[in-house]
């Protein structure tokens, strides 16, 4: 995407840089926009109540975006590092770490021993005695010293660096090989800095040395609460680092994560490997005091950074033998694989992935992945950006936008169920009864009677062009965004209050989240298209409590087992009494009346229901009946027991009851309410 930074590594291991790119017009983007991403999470956020777990679930199972290309999930990603994982496993085996030194060591030696028996020889044929002697006699203590080398490699090689050799060639070979198991111990080491170190000379490493010397001076300096002269450092030293850190904490981390790969290859060595390598190791660099500094600055390392994972061993599966270096290599990919699954694991936030070196992600795991890491890490952004979220202390919360945009997707989705053939969502038989104008405008939403105010259609479409650099003198075509509407007011305003269950049967039944799209759509039917009306919402378990409609969305269910229906029509009643017009309940239940209140106020569970709850629950319809509400029950699960209670509610109150399904409830309630506010507007 153009502007984005990444991290990246350039074909020189270690080096580092940040790289951005401009949109040509080529690059396959995120066909997602914010609309349509809190359009995919809708069901899980009204379900759960929560738009920061709905991401978080987004982000783990993955989705497809709107050109059907597939973005993976935290769990996706984990397999391809579990896969990734066992492939590397599967390379090699470490004992060859040892078998290419054993070979080139055993023909050293060989052409040494050839070498001295040529010599030998010669000063057999030769004439003079005493040289003859005398070349012989150190051709076999040489031979001698040869055959009585250590079976193990760390004193084979460290009795060769004191041997001195008859062959030029072999010891120029030997020569050649010990710098080289320099270079590789001390890379293995500090791989970061493997650019720098290629045909690196004795001082080169002495100067090696003193730079450690220097991070742990560094290292101590701070742990006493002193500030290091970093700039100084690098000013020194930068040309260690082609990643060029510009923080002494970036850069001890870089070399603590070496270390600690260094580390899992000793972990994961045979007691006798491991051995092996760290006398090698003092053999080769101890005679310039490198393994004393590595070992010092890799305790320091461990005290600053100990969630590195030091103690990590890995078991290779392979048969293919390496050697130092690719061995060094692939515990580096092992460590960083494993860093990245913990990273991973702890996500809780789209935006912690952006932590995450995409670059490094695409050479371990591919680009498809690194294409989902960034897409991932976009989502709450792109929310934030559009204005559907907000970042409160580290928490997403919904904007009022975004809820009514939840509103009008659920009151969208029921009325293309109806399947109306007419413009709006719920015209009036008689255009312009029961109505006066107010003189004023909207703009058109999805369901709006259509009467259309033209001068400020044509205002708005004249002023759409202009700000879009349109020619004037053209002709002016309109956009369903023009369209502006004029405001009535219903001379009847009516007053509903909603009884949402919110149960532990809802869910259980699969009930609830088509009641709560029902809810936030008659929220947005009502506050859009009948603003004079009142709309209040009661959930009611337990026990009941009025909830704002626009904190609909993040409502979710009880844990308490009881349906308090007598509680819930007490609040609705007293929430009528302070509103005018003609005033109803729609009550939304799969349950019959399980709960009620006791004389102290507590509430009182009790299943199969008792009297007692019945009577307290047909007492609150009675109060309701003589002010006038009439009640509409919607019922999702007409079992025995709450068919007999509704029979006796409608009996009382002369409200309707509904047998209905998950499916068509909305359908339902929509239409009843619909046909409700039709009546009183017409008069019929």
């Amino acid at each position: 995407m153009p502007g984005r930074r990444h991290r990246r590594r350039s074909d020189e291991r270690g080096s580092n840089r940040f790289s951005y790119s401009r949109w040509d017009g080529t690059q396959v983007g995120f066909e997602m926009d914010a609309e349509g991403l809190l359009e995919r999470i809708t069901d899980d956020l009204l379900y759960h109540g929560d738009i920061n777990a709905a991401l978080r679930r987004l982000m783990q199972g993955g989705f497809d975006d709107e050109s059907g290309r597939r973005v993976d999930g935290i769990r996706d990603l984990l397999e391809r590092l579990r896969q990734a994982r066992e492939e590397r496993l599967e390379q090699g085996d470490l004992g060859g770490v040892y078998d290419d030194l054993a070979q080139e060591l055993s023909e050293i030696v060989s052409d040494e021993q050839q070498a001295l028996a040529d010599l030998a020889q010669r000063a057999g044929q030769a004439e003079d005695d005493r040289r003859r002697e005398v070349v012989e006699q150190a051709a076999i203590e040489n031979q001698m010293r040869l055959e009585l080398l250590p079976n193990d490699l760390a004193g084979k090689v460290k009795n060769l660096q004191e041997y001195d050799f008859t062959s030029d060639e072999a010891g120029q070979r030997f020569d050649d090989l010990v710098e080289r198991l320099r270079q590789q111990l001390a890379q293995s080491w500090f791989d970061e800095m493997s650019g720098s170190m290629e045909n690196m000379s004795p001082e080169d490493m002495a100067r090696m040395k003193d730079m450690m010397a220097e991070l742990n001076q560094m290292l101590e300096q701070r742990e006493r609460g002193d500030e290091p002269d970093f700039d100084g450092f690098m000013d020194r030293y930068g040309d260690f680092f082609p990643e060029q850190p510009e923080t002494l904490d970036e850069l001890l981390e870089i070399m603590a994560q070496r270390m600690a790969a260094m580390q899992a290859m000793l972990n994961s060595m045979t007691p006798e490997q491991r051995a092996q390598l760290q006398q090698l190791a003092e053999s080769l660099l101890d005679d310039m005091d490198l393994a004393f500094e590595a070992d010092r600055l890799g305790q320091n390392l461990r005290q600053a950074f100990p969630q590195m994972g030091w103690d990590r061993s890995f078991d290779l599966s392979g048969s293919d033998p390496l050697d130092l270096a690719a061995a060094a290599r692939l515990f580096e990919e092992l460590g960083e694989l494993d860093q990245l699954e913990q990273m991973l694991r702890g996500v809780t936030q789209p935006g912690a992935l952006a932590e995450v070196d995409t670059d490094r992600v695409r050479e371990l795991l591919g680009s498809e992945a690194a294409e989902s890491v960034d897409r991932l890490s976009e989502l709450a952004q792109m929310l934030e950006d559009a204005g559907l979220v907000q970042n409160k202390e580290g928490q997403l919360e919904l904007t009022p936008r975004a809820i009514r945009r939840l509103g009008q997707h659920a009151l969208s989705e029921l009325f293309e169920g109806l399947s109306l053939d007419r413009l709006g969502g719920h015209d009036l038989a008689r255009s312009g009864v029961g109505h006066e104008r107010n003189f004023q405008t909207k703009p058109y939403e999805f369901g709006d009677p259509f009467n259309l105010q033209i001068e400020k259609t044509l205002r708005n479409a004249v002023r759409r062009r202009a700000a879009e650099g349109a020619d004037r003198a053209g002709p002016i075509s309109l956009h369903p965004d023009d369209f502006e509407i004029e405001r009535t007011e219903h001379v009847v305003r009516s007053s509903t209050v909603l009884l949402l269950d919110l149960s532990m049967s809802m869910p259980i039944r699969d009930n609830f989240l088509p009641a709560k799209k029902v809810a936030m759509a008659l929220h947005s039917l009502i506050s859009s298209q009948f603003p004079r009306d009142f709309l209040g919402v009661v959930g009611f378990g337990e026990m009941a409590r009025e909830i704002d409609p626009r904190e609909l969305p993040e409502v979710s269910w009880d844990l308490n087992y009881g349906t308090n229906m007598q509680h819930a029509f007490m609040l609705a009643r007293r929430m009528l009494a302070r509103e005018t017009g003609t005033k109803q309940i729609i009550m939304i239940t799969d349950g019959e009346p399980t709960a009620h209140l006791n004389r102290a106020g507590a509430p009182e569970f009790h299943y199969p229901p008792i009297r007692e709850t019945v009577d307290a629950t047909l007492l609150e319809v009675g109060r309701l009946t003589r002010e006038g509400v009439r009640i509409n029950t919607f019922m999702l699960d007409p079992n025995g027991y709450l068919r007999a209670f509704i029979e006796k509610l409608t009996e009382m109150n002369r409200g309707r009851a509904f047998f209905t399904t998950p499916e068509t409830l909305g359908d339902y309630v929509l239409v009843d309410f619909l046909d409700h506010k039709r009546s009183l507007i017409t008069g019929r």
